[in-house]
């Protein structure tokens, strides 16, 4: 069974006017529809407002003479201003949602040659997503001799999965993108790589929260970070990216460090602070390890998320910011929930998106393309190309793909060793002996499961190239000291606890002075230590 056309279109205030007999010598192109040799227009659905009644019953009237098989229809929608788009839109909205189409019978199309250019936008808006199930109409004049109104007619089907360029260019870019997310590295891991692909679509479709899960190391600020770069490129975000580790906000700067204060808010407040969430105005927002947040700060940063307003501490007059925002944990929130340590409605909002990234042990055949990665990034940040041999290369590649690779610190580890090795390297090129040797370090390192707490100590203390670079002997020792700090209640008293037995023999003056002094070795002061 053939469709019937049905053509939808406004009324043309300026091009359909014709009042005298001479109106047949203009070209009109509401009636230049009517008139196309292969094109039947069935029912024709005008849209006019009420001052323009009168020119749409003269228009009506000349459609049936040219065409007395098209049934007309007078739609009335009277706006105040046709150039104001938000009132423009609402209406053919309203009018596309208070209809209904028949598409199994009826083929459909608007006529964008009348009406406002903002009448046009519109169309298209609403055809394209398939609130109007539509194509295009667009009428040109004639060009022929006078006396000629054959009116050229394009048709515009805006379902973009049709056209193969259009879909192959979408899908390249789709590619380019999800490069994008992973730093350019080629990953091989199928679950990771589809993962991506859908953070790519969620990063460029919405400004809802995401919740990015995963253990510590996992990659998880560093994908943050390649959102806010692949949301910035597309103009889709101009404010910074501010990056907030929530384990370091402790005690009473937490809420001034995340909110802001108003000068003399509290002791030693002598003058305002805007806070990190209103440094991340028109930005993206990163709260990693959100699940170490106090009660008080996870309320405020859900009025935050919901409401786009706060409250700086000691201020009675709310702060808007509006931001995106994207959170990273390594805890379980739904265990945090069920023993009251996280707000459940929080959760709520910000489990609309979540992704759990694997641990790296997890993806065994994406190591080989991370180490590649690693060793560019060696070269970007020193200046000399480091390269394997191809003994080292296979030795290396076979350990840290077996199982008795732990890679308890994930990226963070294979970073770390990949920049031991490189330093290392006998006139760039790593050796079997320099991989042999960073083996034995790497399997000390996860021996009887030190590592992992001696990581999550320093971790929150200095970035991945900083610690990097301190020896594996003074990490465990600075591990251990920091932690007998963050469980004393000042400075001295960690000192008489670390050098008691020095005390004691008496080869120990100031217990205070010799720690702070050890701690400056690693440009480390007591606030530092204790700002976890």
């Amino acid at each position: 069974m053939t469709k019937a056309n049905v053509v939808i279109g406004f009324l043309g205030t300026t091009l359909d006017v014709g009042k005298w007999d001479t109106r047949w010598e203009r070209w009109r192109p509401t009636i230049a529809v009517c008139q196309q040799d292969d094109f039947i227009v069935d029912r024709l659905e005008l849209i006019h407002d009420d001052r323009s009644a009168s020119l749409a019953r003269r228009l009506i009237q000349d459609i049936n003479q040219v065409s007395p098989e098209t049934k007309v229809a007078s739609v009335i929608i009277n706006l105040k201003d046709p150039w104001d788009f938000e009132e423009v839109y609402g209406a053919l909205h309203d009018f596309a949602r208070g209809r209904s189409f028949d598409t199994e019978s009826e083929n459909y199309f608007v006529n964008i040659t009348t009406g406002t250019h903002v009448a046009q936008i519109c169309w298209f808006l609403l055809a394209e997503t398939r609130h109007v199930p539509a194509k295009l109409l667009q009428l040109s004049p004639p060009k022929k001799a006078r006396g000629d109104l054959t009116s050229p007619m394009r048709i515009i089907d805006l379902d973009l999965s049709r056209y193969d360029r259009i879909a192959t260019r979408f899908r390249a870019e789709q590619r380019d993108a999800a490069s994008f997310l992973k730093s350019g590295i080629a990953t091989r891991n199928p679950a990771f790589n589809r993962m991506i692909d859908r953070i790519e679509q969620v990063a460029i479709n919405s400004k809802a929260p995401f919740l990015l899960m995963g253990p510590t190391g996992a990659g998880k600020s560093q994908l943050a970070r390649r959102i806010y770069e692949l949301k910035k490129t597309r103009h889709q975000i101009e404010g910074p990216f501010v990056d907030v580790n929530c384990a370091t906000l402790r005690g009473d700067t937490a809420m001034s460090s995340l909110f802001g204060h108003v000068k003399g808010a509290f002791t030693g407040a002598q003058a305002a602070r805007s806070g990190l969430l209103k440094s991340a105005d028109g930005g993206l927002l990163f709260l990693d390890e959100i699940g170490e947040l106090g009660p008080d700060e996870q309320a405020m940063i859900l009025r935050a998320i919901e409401e786009k307003r706060f409250l700086a501490v000691g201020a009675d007059k709310e702060t808007a910011s509006d931001f995106q925002l994207v959170a990273g944990t390594n805890r379980d929130l739904n265990e945090a929930v069920r023993s009251g340590h996280f707000r459940e409605d929080l959760l709520a909002r910000l489990n609309l998106w979540t992704f759990a990234l694997p641990a790296l042990r997890d993806r065994p055949e994406d190591i080989e393309p991370n180490i590649d990665f690693e060793l560019d990034r060696q070269a970007r940040d020193d200046g000399a190309k480091i390269t394997f041999n191809k003994e080292a290369r296979l030795r290396f590649t076979h350990f840290a793909t077996s199982p008795d690779a732990k890679w308890s610190a994930n990226f963070r580890d294979l970073s770390a060793s990949i920049t031991r090795m490189a330093t290392l390297a006998p006139k760039g090129r790593i050796d079997e002996a320099t991989v042999g040797e960073e083996i034995e370090r790497l399997k000390a390192l996860w021996s009887g499961g030190r590592r992992d707490a001696a990581t999550d100590i320093l971790n929150g203390v200095f970035s991945d190239e900083r610690l990097a670079r301190i020896d594996l002997f003074d990490q465990s020792q600075l591990a251990t000291v920091i932690a007998i700090c963050r469980d004393s209640a000042s400075l001295s008293a960690a000192g008489r606890r670390l050098f008691a037995a020095s005390r004691r023999e008496k080869t120990s003056g100031n217990d205070a002075d010799r720690l702070r002094k050890y701690l400056a070795r690693f440009d480390l002061d007591w606030a530092t230590v204790m700002a976890r």
